[in-house]
């Protein structure tokens, strides 16, 4: 497992292929550097990338050790795996604050499937449920899969226009996807929240 197995985007910020560590030949740390505030961490599954027959990805939100302890905190955040091959999580809610200067740190490890979905299905019922109100009673904020939707569209309405065939296939060129995956990282750092916006 020398080449990268997985992507993260944190929100305003470019993607992220290279674990900082590798403590484990299946374990990986990523620490994000915190150039400003960012409250969603976008993990995936690199194209091509295929786990280990009955695998799951766990992602964890890894904090520094309490006083007195020597052993960092890793909180369960969910899982991606086969059949959900990306997802957003939210690490600023219910997270330790950290200076300005400390990096936020995601684990991921390559775990059990059965072991992954069942820590997913004991999690609170609240934290299933997408956040429908700020603490302030602020304005309703999209689900996941509504993100998810709104990804797809934005990708399919760009390389829609570069569909040609293939005698009797339809296909896409690779540089149309290469050219949309630029402009869409650039979009989403320029503007973090459009994809929270229903345009």
């Amino acid at each position: 497992m020398s080449r990268p197995l997985f992507g993260l985007v944190p929100a305003g910020q470019p993607v992220i292929t290279v674990p900082t560590e590798t403590p484990l030949p299946t374990s990986f740390l990523y620490a994000i550097p915190v150039n400003k505030p960012f409250s969603h961490v976008v993990v995936f599954l690199l194209p091509d990338v295929v786990l280990p027959p009955d695998t799951a990805a766990a992602i964890y939100l890894v904090t520094p050790a309490p006083p007195g302890q020597t052993t960092p905190v890793s909180r369960f955040l969910g899982g991606i795996g086969p059949g959900k091959e990306s997802a957003i999580f939210n690490v600023g809610q219910g997270s330790t604050p950290s200076p300005p200067a400390t990096p936020i740190v995601i684990g991921v490890s390559i775990e059990p499937a059965g072991s992954v979905a069942q820590r997913i299905a004991e999690r609170p019922q609240n934290q299933h449920k997408p956040q429908q109100q700020g603490a302030e009673g602020g304005s309703a904020q999209p689900s996941t899969l509504v993100l998810a939707q709104r990804i797809i569209k934005n990708a399919f309405n760009f390389l829609s226009s570069f569909s040609g065939t293939a005698g009797q296939v339809e296909v896409v060129p690779l540089k149309a996807f290469e050219e949309w995956w630029r402009k869409f990282e650039s979009r989403i750092r320029a503007d973090p929240g459009f994809l929270e916006r229903d345009e």
